[in-house]
């Protein structure tokens, strides 16, 4: 029980939570920036679209940051960290799918988006699709982006479930 304890604190109130979901969101971006321009993997369809769900989960973190302390700003905010955590965990399980098991490249070489989210359009430099589905790229000792993705993914979701948990328990516990 006292990693229970000592999570309680940054879970259920304060910003260090968000600043850490707005810098793993900003480091993903980052990151797949740097595959992209730097080493030269340009992303397919699905690389794009876990790209924008880990914008997504940058955003959410500094969303937070921005909002006054409250319950309902804190539950809001890690119901929604779960879910583009859990977007962004089951792309990159269709990418995992499509290197390990389908490798029929099972992707377009457009986003998909419908016109009134046009991002690829709007922002190309970060989110046009330039390859097909194939493989992700191998991050270190062995593990493909796609399994790093999933991991992370899995880590946020678990970390959010127990902050709504946490912050729950922290909320009856004041109100008895």
């Amino acid at each position: 029980m006292p990693l229970l304890t000592s999570l309680e604190q940054p879970l259920t109130r304060g910003k260090a939570l968000w600043w850490a979901i707005f810098i793993l969101g900003s480091g993903l971006l980052a990151a797949a920036l740097y595959w992209q321009y730097v080493i030269g993997d340009d992303p397919c369809q699905v690389c794009i679209q876990a790209r924008l769900w880990a914008v997504a989960l940058g955003l959410v973190g500094a969303m937070m940051l921005l909002l006054p302390e409250g319950f309902l700003s804190r539950f809001s905010g890690l119901i929604l960290a779960f879910i583009t955590s859990a977007g962004m965990g089951e792309r990159a399980y269709y990418l995992y799918e499509i290197e390990n098991f389908r490798g029929d490249g099972s992707c377009e070489f457009t986003l998909g988006m419908p016109s009134w989210f046009a991002v690829d359009q709007w922002f190309p430099a970060l989110f046009e699709v330039r390859n097909i589905c194939s493989y992700t790229p191998e991050i270190a000792f062995g593990v493909s982006m796609a399994e790093a993705l999933m991991g992370i993914a899995f880590v946020v979701c678990a970390i959010t479930l127990l902050g709504v948990g946490l912050l729950l328990k922290s909320t009856v516990i004041d109100n008895a």
